[in-house]
């Protein structure tokens, strides 16, 4: 998968073609050192369309973003920047935005962000001066030129392509579609969810939600290594449903990480028809991603247009 040198980012052009998308995602180092988390990277060359590169995710300190997103580029590999409101007021997601764009990055993310509570350092005192959806309409506004105080960003608009995140396991199936509707209605060109357990709960969320939008939804897989590990997500992540009859099969698996890779590959077969893309989630285990497209018969990234 090599970075897109044209104007059109690889990822925007697959989904404006109608192909079927593949994401994935690397978390950035507790610290300094890259090399780890490049290294993790390689193994999703050529097998996904664009890489994630997580933000401060469960509100804990990681390296930022922007800096790992760039140092994909450099090697070849088109990144997602995710940004999220939580720890900047508007001026600085504003000068993330545009110090994006001129590092050569045009996907982005737009979140809000997990709380403080939920994280490491719940003394660090939240921002929050923007969430999502007006984050997507500062995207919007800087792609149409405008400067955020008056009248126009003096070099040019940007040509960034900005998505949202969604869960289709919300308990709110109303506040789920105003919400969406809100993000479409502010330039959201994507959607990638947060892990879906049930397909048919997939169907319902892009056939009465996205598919009236022409919003293009990418399913998100999540690999489970063990038992624990599936009980350990569902306790400390918001949102998290993983079903007991998943947890058992890990629990009674001679192999779990193997089940897990099996499990995931499933999900994958499942979600194909229903969506237009998936994401990919194997934190600290990339290297397993090739394999589950292997499992689910997407052995290329030609396979994965169809």
């Amino acid at each position: 998968m090599m970075a897109c040198n044209a104007s059109i980012p690889l990822l925007q052009d697959v989904l404006a073609r109608g192909g079927f998308a593949i994401t994935a995602e690397v978390t950035p180092p507790r610290g300094a050192d890259l090399s780890h988390t490049l290294e993790g990277a390689a193994h999703l060359r050529g097998r996904v369309h664009a890489v994630n590169v997580t933000d401060g995710s469960r509100a804990m300190m990681r390296m930022c973003s922007l800096a790992v997103c760039r140092r994909l580029l450099d090697v070849g590999i088109e990144p997602v920047l995710q940004l999220t409101c939580r720890d900047r007021n508007r001026m600085a997601l504003q000068a993330d935005l545009l110090g994006a764009h001129a590092l050569g990055i045009r996907n982005v993310l737009c979140l809000t962000g997990d709380p403080v509570r939920s994280g490491d350092q719940p003394k660090a005192r939240p921002v929050n001066d923007l969430e999502a959806v007006r984050l997507l309409q500062q995207v919007q506004a800087f792609n149409a030129g405008e400067d955020p105080v008056k009248g126009f960003l003096p070099d040019g608009a940007t040509a960034l392509f900005p998505g949202g995140a969604a869960d289709p396991h919300s308990a709110s199936w109303s506040g789920l579609k105003s919400r969406i509707s809100k993000k479409h209605a502010a330039g959201a060109r994507f959607i990638q969810t947060q892990m879906v357990m049930d397909p048919e709960r997939l169907r319902r969320f892009v056939g009465e939600i996205t598919a009236p939008l022409g919003l293009p939804v990418l399913a998100g897989v999540f690999l489970l290594k063990s038992a624990r590990n599936a009980q350990f997500i569902n306790r400390v992540v918001p949102g998290a449903c993983i079903p007991e009859d998943l947890i058992l099969r890990l629990e009674q698996a001679r192999d779990p990480v193997a089940e897990g890779i099996q499990i995931a590959a499933e999900q994958v077969e499942q979600y194909r028809p229903l969506a237009q893309g998936i994401h990919l989630m194997a934190v600290r285990a990339e290297q397993s991603i090739p394999e589950i497209l292997n499992q689910a018969g997407i052995l290329g990234l030609d396979d994965g247009l169809g």
